[in-house]
């Protein structure tokens, strides 16, 4: 695994807003402190969520947008890229893998976070279809797209972006998890952020003491102190 100091740029990839919030907007906000510079990548603009019947459908969108980068600037983050995709709809595409590739050459991240491609059977919200197709496409983007020059060539041709190799990944909900990132002084922005997508969260009674449970059971998995709160993450080393 990279050490944290010699992380300097991460590239978050989800397929919609709030996603990155519930998995992992606590470490998020552990790297921002550190002087990490995060980017978020949503591939839709979930357009299909929302809870409110009086909210007319076409209007969605814009708030999940604004949600999203609300809720980046409480943890921290201020680029927010937006995709475009249909929520619901996702499918592995060459021209999603051809997307995602575009902002991994702009970026030029040393580490990504993306979701899990496989289904966790523990834990099936969290294998959303969406979820899965993002990750498949991130992964496949991340080796062999954006680190070959001759893959999607209009990238380097018309758009000037040389190829990049990124060294590591992080996945969110996949059913093993390898690493663990204590979350406890930051867990308060984790809040924040998910408060702040108030379309997709202001129905729960008890947003707080829902995502504490999940940490404090993170934590225990984690093996750290009573109390402590805890994120878990999958990672695999790439070979550059």
């Amino acid at each position: 695994m990279l050490d944290d100091a010699a992380v300097e740029r991460v590239l978050v990839v989800t397929a919609h807003p709030d996603d990155v919030d519930f998995g992992a907007s606590a470490t998020i906000a552990t790297w921002t402190d550190g002087g990490v510079a995060v980017t978020y990548c949503i591939v839709t603009d979930g357009d299909a969520g929302g809870f409110d019947p009086d909210v007319p459908r076409s209007e969605i969108p814009t708030i999940r947008r604004r949600e999203q980068v609300e809720a980046a600037a409480a943890v921290g983050v201020t680029d927010v890229r937006f995709l475009g995709y249909r929520d619901g709809e996702l499918a592995v595409t060459h021209s999603l893998r051809r997307d995602i590739s575009r902002v991994i050459r702009q970026v030029r991240p040393q580490r990504m976070l993306i979701q899990s491609p496989e289904r966790n059977w523990e834990r099936i919200p969290a294998s959303h279809p969406d979820h899965m197709a993002a990750g498949d496409a991130a992964i496949q983007a991340v080796y062999p797209d954006a680190r070959n020059p001759f893959a999607h060539p209009s990238l380097a041709q018309d758009e000037g972006l040389e190829a990049w190799s990124v060294p590591e990944v992080w996945l969110m909900a996949h059913h093993t998890l390898s690493h663990y990132v204590d979350i406890t002084d930051t867990f308060p922005r984790k809040v924040a952020a998910l408060t702040a997508h108030e379309s997709q969260t202001a129905h729960m009674p008890d947003l707080e003491g829902f995502i504490r449970g999940w940490a404090v059971r993170t934590g225990e998995l984690a093996g750290l102190e009573t109390g402590r709160l805890a994120e878990g993450f999958f990672v695999v080393s790439i070979p550059v």
